[in-house]
C-alpha cells in the first residue's frame, strides 16, 4: 500500500488508503493520517470521492499536497471511526 508524507501543523503525517470497505466503496475511499509513534501517535480518518482514477492507490497518488491538507482539516479523530478500530 503506498504511503505519502505530509507536513502540517509542525507534524509529519503518513497518509495512506484506509482499506476499510463500506457500501459506498465504488464512490468514496477512506484515508488515514498518522503522526507520531507509540503513545504519542495521533490518527485521523476521512473519506473522499476521487475525480480521476478509481483505484485507491492511484487516486491517492494523484492528490496534490493542497488536497491532502484540505482532507486532513476535514478528518475526524480515530476514536470516532471504524477504520481506526471504533466499535459501537
Amino acid at each position: 500500500m503506498p504511503t505519502r508524507t505530509l507536513s502540517a501543523d509542525g507534524k509529519e503525517w503518513r497518509v495512506f488508503p484506509s482499506g476499510y470497505v463500506t457500501q459506498n466503496e465504488h464512490d468514496e475511499f477512506g484515508i488515514m493520517f498518522i503522526a507520531g509513534t507509540g503513545a504519542n501517535r495521533e490518527v485521523r480518518v476521512t473519506r473522499y470521492s476521487p475525480q480521476g482514477a478509481r483505484s485507491r492507490e492511484q487516486s491517492l497518488a494523484e492528490l496534490s499536497d493542497k488536497d491532502l491538507m484540505r482532507l486532513l482539516g476535514e478528518s475526524q479523530p480515530s476514536f470516532t471511526s471504524p477504520e481506526a478500530g471504533y466499535a459501537k
